[in-house]
């Protein structure tokens, strides 16, 4: 598919054990072997030396392996130069390769250039970039099976019936007088609706996995918001002391919360008739209850409910929300009845329904959505975005089968959805899409 050959480093810049500089295309073999000491071998991988052929000074003492294509993550001739950790070393090396006729690769180049020549599909590509910046191990296991090819597969499957489809309905229209037999498609149709609103079922959770979400922990002066929050990230991040309203300011910090990475927001406490700077510090809750995916309140459970709750509980009216009450070691003083979201009994304290309450907030995050091990969670907004353009098509196909429209009508909704369908797998991605996406990646990926 491309004629040239590109380089780049394919580990972080900076001091470390190895770092690994990949070379792909016609001339990376030539290319190496014109620094390395000893002929390379296809699969193998061969100590030398490297030596700058213009000046004849040797760079390293390096391991050099060859992947001949197509057996090859680009399906291209493939060498990894595998040097010594160091920024010097790395970019006088990599000074080296380039003279040889190489170009320096674009972000995202070497993987571009396994999508374009088949080694895999859009999906799996991206989900390439996914596994590079996972930061749980649900986002882990999300994206590969993402590399997998199961979100592929699936997408595959319903388009191939939709194409099954639309190859029916273009016979009877392209070809009145063949007297192609009658066939009811509207099950077909109303299959492929069922499998799609089931793909995208997950995205939810999948997209959670992926980017994470924000999530403000609001309450009164002195409900226990900082110990909490230190006991959720295991950490003493946030100043606790017994003075009410030692929180005067926003800070943010990034847990793992059931398998979702969570940015959690300690706010100021909600008061009444608050000094003016007390005041600038629940303004500023405001806005980051604002700005939060749910919100986290936190209420002293062995005490009535404060005057602030009613506030509190209108600013979490629009979004997910639950309760946590603290100080669940002392005997309770709020009725259930009294509160209007869910809520778990904790205490930051003495480390008590932490587990409970870490499991609550992620199923109040992800809605119900299926997070099963076997589930097909689809964790790409632009995979998502996809799918629910094909199933719009799909279902206008289906109304306009209902009403008896012309058969043209429907082979255009069929003919949309196959081009959404295929906008997840790449094989109706245009030039414009396809920078986009890999844009994103690091140089050397």
């Amino acid at each position: 598919m491309y004629a040239d050959t590109i380089a780049a480093p394919a580990t972080p810049p900076g001091e470390g054990g190895v770092a690994i500089i990949r070379i792909s295309g016609p001339r990376a073999r030539a290319a190496a072997e014109a620094l390395f000491s000893r002929p390379l071998r296809d699969h193998r991988i061969v100590a030398g030396h490297l030596v700058d052929p213009r000046t004849g000074e040797e760079l390293d003492e390096a391991l050099a392996l060859l992947m001949c294509a197509p057996r090859s993550f680009t399906r291209e001739d493939v060498v990894e130069l595998h040097l010594h950790g160091g920024r010097m070393v790395v970019e006088r090396t990599l000074r080296a390769v380039l003279a040889q006729g190489v170009r320096a690769a674009a972000p995202g180049e070497f993987t571009l250039r396994a999508f374009l020549n088949g080694r895999i599909d859009l999906a799996q590509a991206e989900a390439v970039l996914d596994i590079v910046q996972a930061r749980t191990d649900a986002a882990h296991r999300v994206a590969m099976h993402g590399l997998r090819g199961r979100v592929s597969g699936e997408v595959r499957a319903v388009r191939a019936r939709l194409l099954a489809v639309l190859a029916y309905l273009i016979a009877r229209i392209d070809f009145p007088d063949e007297d192609v037999p009658p066939h009811d498609i509207g099950p077909a149709l109303a299959t492929a609706a069922v499998e799609i609103e089931r793909i995208l079922a997950g995205s939810r959770a999948g997209m959670l996995y992926r980017d994470g979400a924000r999530v403000a922990l609001l309450g009164p002066p002195n409900a226990g918001k900082s110990s909490l929050l230190n006991r959720l990230l295991r950490e003493d991040r946030a100043i606790v002391t017994a003075v009410a309203g030692t929180t005067r300011d926003t800070l943010e910090e990034t847990t793992n919360i059931a398998g979702i990475p969570v940015v959690l927001t300690d706010t100021a406490g909600f008061a009444e008739a608050p000094d003016p700077i007390e005041a600038i510090g629940i303004e500023r809750s405001r806005r980051a209850a604002a700005a939060a995916d749910a919100i986290l309140i936190v209420l002293d459970g062995a005490a009535p409910l404060p005057p602030a709750a009613a506030d509190l509980f209108t600013l979490a009216e629009d979004r997910p929300a639950l309760i946590a009450l603290n100080k669940c070691d002392l005997p309770p003083a709020i009725p259930a009845e009294q509160l209007p979201f869910p809520h778990v009994r904790v205490s930051a304290l003495h480390d008590l329904g932490l587990d409970l309450l870490e499991g609550a907030l992620a199923a109040r995050l992800i809605g119900g959505a299926p997070t099963g091990a076997g589930e097909v969670l689809v964790s790409n907004p632009r995979h998502a975005d996809a799918l629910r353009r094909a199933l719009v098509s799909v279902e206008a196909a289906v109304d306009g089968l209902a009403a008896a429209m012309p058969e043209d009508f429907t082979s255009i909704d069929l003919r949309a959805a196959l081009d959404a369908l295929g906008e997840v797998t790449g094989e109706t991605a245009g030039e414009e899409l396809l920078d986009e996406i890999f844009a994103r990646f690091c140089i050397g990926k």
